[in-house]
């Protein structure tokens, strides 16, 4: 009976002593939790994109919290969800048109010629394994395959003849077709933007005439006529700067290819 009561008390006092050492230990490493984190994650939408350009909604929601990231970060959440995080966080945010993707081609059946008939699997990353990266005459060209329509979860991009187009309404700006199109042809852009150049070419102006009757030629028009200074050349094909840009719609007008569009 001895034995029995000693065993028993080495067991208690084991037992003790292991849960003081628990307990010191999970108070020493233990991981503080900001409240406001979880309430900021709470509100995301938790799509884990990468448009805000962390590496999901946890990430996000933890920046937040630490004054890391803006409240209005999610470009998927947009307005609606900035508003309830910047009361959780104590701030304001002002409202403001929301950012989308935007697609630098106006290459379309009509007016882009082809090399030849494609034959093989309809994406555009394979097409770019083809002679000119796929069939398009203009290798800087859309090819039309709707890789990026594959990756957008939210409907709002559509391939009509033979481009990609996006729906601003229905896009959430979450950067997903950007990394999806091999020839880098989509941006995001702020939702107030006036005008975009679309196209992507960087061959010279004979050579764009040849292969597309949408194309920039590279004459620079539209930078020595712009008075804010918000166009500049990025090799052969002139890029709009939209901080800049204060929509007074000259550079559209002096373009001759008419490949500067309005969006606003």
């Amino acid at each position: 009976m001895t034995g029995v009561l000693i065993a028993t008390a080495v067991v208690a006092v084991t037992g003790i002593i292991i849960g003081i050492f628990l307990g010191a230990a999970g108070e020493k490493f233990k991981v503080e939790v900001n409240e406001k984190e979880l309430l900021v994650r709470e509100e995301l939408p938790g799509n884990n994109c990468g448009g805000c350009g962390f590496a999901g909604c946890d990430a996000l929601a933890k920046a937040i919290a630490e004054g890391n990231a803006p409240v209005n970060g999610c470009p998927v959440g947009g307005d609606a969800v900035a508003l309830k995080i910047a009361k959780i966080m104590g701030s304001t945010v002002k409202p403001g048109a929301k950012p989308y993707a935007f697609v630098k081609c106006s290459g379309n059946c009509e007016k882009a010629k082809e090399h030849y008939k494609y034959i093989g699997p309809k994406d555009c990353k394979a097409a770019m394994n083809t002679p000119g990266n796929g069939p398009k005459a203009c290798s800087f060209g859309c090819t039309g395959f709707g890789s990026c329509k594959a990756v957008c979860e939210f409907g709002a991009i559509e391939i009509v003849d033979g481009i990609a187009v996006i729906d601003k309404e229905k896009c959430k700006a979450c950067g997903k077709c950007v990394a999806a199109c091999p020839k880098h042809l989509i941006e995001i852009v702020p939702g107030d933007t006036p005008y975009m150049v679309a196209c992507s070419s960087q061959d010279k102006g004979k050579e764009v005439k040849e292969v597309c009757q949408a194309g920039c030629i590279g004459c620079s028009l539209c930078v020595k006529n712009c008075p804010a200074e918000a166009i500049i050349m990025q090799g052969n094909v002139a890029k709009i700067d939209p901080d800049k840009c204060v929509g007074c719609r000259i550079c559209a007008e002096k373009c001759p290819a008419k490949v500067i569009k309005e969006l606003s």
